[in-house]
């Protein structure tokens, strides 16, 4: 089976984000090929979840739910971020600021 490389799938949800009438946006580029897909769901502006695509022991991507709980508290989010970015450069982390980002982004893990 064939692995779409991560800027393939990075742009296919920035458009996918952007046709559905949000905002979407790359906060840290990560490895071309193969880098780990973080997202950083907002609506309206309210932060959501962190989603990370992660591959599973069954060889298929997964995506969870990752970093503080409280997705108000901007200041652990932004330090989870930067900790994960430290431990892995690869890393690409994406901002979506869309109604229901969680579901576009599952819509979306569907198709990869």
């Amino acid at each position: 089976m064939t692995r779409l490389k991560s800027r393939f799938l990075v742009d296919l949800l920035l458009r996918r984000t952007e046709s559905a009438g949000g905002f979407a946006t790359v906060l840290a580029k990560g490895d071309e090929t193969s880098g780990i897909i973080l997202v950083q769901c907002r609506e309206r502006g309210t932060p959501g979840p962190l989603l990370e695509r992660r591959f599973s022991a069954n060889g298929q991507y997964i995506w969870e739910a990752v970093g503080p709980e409280d997705a108000d508290d901007g200041e652990s989010r932004a330090n989870y971020q930067e900790r994960r970015r430290r431990a892995d450069p690869d890393l690409w982390i994406l901002e979506l600021d869309i109604a229901d980002a969680p579901r576009l982004v599952a819509e979306w893990g569907a198709l990869t």
